[in-house]
């Protein structure tokens, strides 16, 4: 007998949001409860989409134009989910996942002014019409999240800054988008990721029933 899909789970919020921690933290609450889990990340979790990260998120602010950056991302989300997140899932495991295809939507389309239409058509052909099964969407106000971003930077972070550069307007655009598509999106729930790790930690574990 095959075995049953996996869940996949995307994390989703603005800089400094605390995504990795509590993908962390989650990962081993679910290993804890005898599940297999894949942790991955966006733009990357394969070599050649890894290798796609690098022109994404290092350089300059303005290094491309609104359209690359969404072929970019799209690019490395295609060999992802074709070499890493399909197959997990298809083997019965749960995949959790540092961005996905909402970040597009907010950073590139709410963001950037993009076409959603547009996004959308680009995602469905790069992934096979793939979505996440729930949305965890990290919030937190934008000057708070750009601080800890700030921080952890000076505190030997790695210098993937490029889009820590734009204003706090874009960001603010990008906050606003998620909150649009939250509206619109059963799927997703938000976490006040301002409080306390622990705290965070215990509001995703009640939204997934785990």
């Amino acid at each position: 007998m095959a075995a049953a899909r996996g869940r996949f789970i995307a994390f989703e919020g603005g800089e400094g949001a605390g995504k990795s921690t509590q993908i962390r933290r989650l990962a081993e609450r679910l290993r804890a409860h005898g599940e297999d889990v894949v942790e991955t990340r966006e733009p990357g979790g394969t070599p050649g989409a890894e290798e796609i990260r690098q022109l994404f998120v290092t350089g300059e602010a303005g290094r491309w134009v609104a359209e690359t950056d969404a072929l970019l991302v799209s690019a490395a989300r295609a060999d992802h989910v074709a070499r890493l997140i399909r197959p997990a899932l298809e083997a019965g495991r749960t995949v959790l996942c540092d961005r996905f295809v909402h970040s597009t939507l907010a950073y590139q389309g709410h963001g950037k002014g993009l076409p959603m239409d547009v996004l959308h058509a680009i995602h469905d052909f790069a992934t096979g019409g793939l979505w996440p099964d729930a949305v965890l969407w990290l919030d937190l106000p934008v000057e708070e999240g750009l601080a800890r971003s700030t921080r952890r930077l000076a505190t030997g972070g790695v210098a993937e800054q490029r889009f820590e550069q734009l204003d706090l307007a874009y960001h603010q655009r990008v906050r606003e988008g998620f909150a649009a598509l939250a509206a619109a999106d059963r799927r997703f729930h938000r976490i006040d990721a301002s409080r306390p790790v622990e705290a965070v930690e215990e509001a995703i574990a009640a939204a997934l029933a785990v």
